[in-house]
């Protein structure tokens, strides 16, 4: 017999939405409840996606010597011969921590933690089955923040061996020779450039003739510069219809146009499924998109009152910083509280080699909207800091209205680009202007000093 547990709140799933829903539910003085089926909270963010990921791309960097070999050569590593061993050590113990972090923080907001799989029963009631038992959970308010999954096709058979999606690939087995990776999405690109900066020869196949067509032109044409220098080869325009094993061990990537490419493993990164398929939806008068996605409205409210959902699971723009936001948000609209209405204006970050990051509108988007502007570059070579850093590749650009100088985008590649975002992010907030990077100083040498250098060639244009 299953126990019955009765909540003001139920947080359905222990990912960056859930964590900030339950936390702010319980700040609000509700009796909460997290569900989440994994042994330890946080998600797949923690688990298998953006910090494995990232923390896998800086053990790369750091062990390959990659970020100095503007100074001391293209032969120089920290360690030459680097084992995966050396790659999931770091790994471990950055989730580790995170996991403690995002568990020590429910137990002192008094959230009740409860382990398993939640199934719907009526749109007020929760089956919930872990390891050894079973409970009902009721509750007043629902919040659904059950994350995504990479998307599964038969024609790619993920043995987390040699076809890899984006949860297996931190785990791989062996640092392969050869590797294709199948879709230029964001994961996509990112695992692209790290198994390159390894020393493994991709081939990097999509269906669109361009990669990451949403970010500034100009800045997209500088990474595929660079990914071609670290030998990515891009089979743009290409779709593939099948991947199979041969009996040597290696896999053959078959594409419509009939071409073969063997590797000695596959990425397959096209995409991601909403969670929801066990959590029986049409019993709370719920359904789900062909994706797994769940609609909801400005206020992340579903079609059914106190129903609420927040993260990846609703789709765009699927940004951890987004869902954190949206799962504050949901529960302080769940329970009345007044919130701000999420702005607009997010920072997106892609950590490519080099890292890119952007803000605001690009080139393109204010070309098709007829609007005037002037662009100011600096390029991190002018920069004292790029140098010392051993970065001269790097640039950063801004965008601002003509003629009132009012900034309307920052597209940054190079060190730190997802850092120093945030500065043109404030000053866009605020509806600043060209005369704000002019007029004030910045620390030197710092990559912020770019600021200061894209707004004066501007600057010196309109003189």
């Amino acid at each position: 017999m299953s126990a019955l547990l009765r909540f003001d709140v139920a947080v359905v799933g222990g990912g960056p939405a859930g964590h900030h829903a339950a936390i702010q539910a319980a700040k609000l003085g509700k009796k909460v409840a997290l569900v989440d089926s994994r042994t330890q909270v946080g998600g797949a963010c923690v688990h298998t996606g953006t910090i494995p990921s990232k923390t896998l791309r800086e053990a790369i960097l750091y062990l390959t010597g990659f970020r100095q070999r503007g100074i001391y050569g293209l032969a120089y590593a920290v360690n030459p011969n680097i084992v995966p061993a050396d790659l999931t050590l770091r790994i471990q113990h950055v989730v580790k921590h995170e996991a403690e972090v995002f568990q020590h923080q429910l137990q002192r907001n008094r959230v009740q933690l409860i382990r398993g799989l939640g199934s719907f029963i009526n749109p007020h009631s929760l089956q919930v089955a872990g390891e050894g038992a079973e409970a009902r959970v009721e509750a007043d308010l629902f919040i659904l923040a059950c994350g995504t999954s990479p998307a599964r096709s038969d024609k790619f058979p993920v043995d987390g061996k040699a076809i890899l999606d984006s949860d297996t690939l931190p785990g791989m087995p062996i640092i392969p020779k050869t590797m294709t990776v199948v879709g230029a999405g964001v994961i996509g690109v990112e695992y692209a450039c790290m198994m390159a900066a390894l020393g493994v020869k991709v081939t990097l196949v999509e269906q669109r003739q361009r990669i990451l067509e949403f970010a500034d032109g100009e800045i997209i044409d500088t990474l595929c510069y660079h990914m071609r220098e670290m030998g990515v080869v891009f089979r743009l325009g290409e779709e593939v219809e099948r991947v199979g094993r041969r009996g040597d061990g290696c896999v053959v990537a078959t594409l419509k146009s009939h071409k073969e490419i063997v590797s000695e493993s596959v990425l397959y990164s096209v995409g991601r499924q909403g969670n929801t398929a066990g959590l029986n939806l049409p019993a709370a008068g719920l359904a789900a998109d062909e994706r797994g996605r769940i609609a909801v409205d400005d206020c992340f409210r579903t079609n059914v009152p106190h129903i609420y959902a927040a993260g990846d699971i609703i789709g765009f723009p699927s940004l951890a910083s987004a869902s954190m936001e949206q799962g504050r948000a949901a529960a302080c609209h769940a329970l009345g509280v007044p919130v701000q209405r999420m702005t607009d204006l997010l920072p997106y970050g892609i950590y490519t080699i080099p890292e890119i990051s952007f803000v605001g509108r690009n080139e393109g988007e204010l070309t098709a909207a007829g609007v005037p502007y002037e662009v100011g570059v600096a390029r991190y070579r002018e920069i004292a800091r790029g140098q010392i850093l051993g970065d001269d590749q790097g640039l950063l650009k801004l965008i601002f209205e003509a003629p009132s100088g009012r900034l309307l985008g920052v597209h940054i590649i190079g060190e730190g680009a997802t850092e120093i975002v945030h500065i043109g992010q404030a000053v866009m907030g605020h509806q600043g202007t060209l005369e704000y990077f002019v007029n004030h100083a910045f620390n030197y040498p710092t990559l912020a000093e770019a600021y200061k250098v894209a707004a004066l060639d501007v600057a010196n244009r309109k003189a």
